[in-house]
């Protein structure tokens, strides 16, 4: 089964950034997305539920250094795309 990532404008704009600021880690992400869109419970993406004011959320990690926050919804087979950056830009 395959999922459809949705890009939000905002996300779109934070993703360009992202790429402007660490180009070195531009296939790194491509491959992040394409893995998230054929299976986002892949161990390497480390998903994981938010808490706090972000519990409606969900985390997926590029590197370690670097996460995208999501809103996943799996009935619908939707994967909406939020933010982009290091753990204190997306938390």
């Amino acid at each position: 089964m395959s999922y459809r990532l949705i890009f939000t404008e905002q996300y779109g704009r934070r993703a360009l950034c992202f790429i402007k600021r660490h180009p070195e880690l531009k296939n790194q992400y491509l491959k992040t997305l394409q893995l998230l869109e054929i299976n986002p419970t892949h161990p390497s993406l480390h998903l994981h539920p938010l808490q706090g004011e972000l519990k409606h959320l969900h985390s997926i990690s590029i590197n370690l250094s670097y996460r995208i926050t999501l809103e996943l919804l799996i009935k619908d087979e939707q994967i909406i795309l939020i933010n982009i950056g290091d753990h204190s830009a997306v938390y």
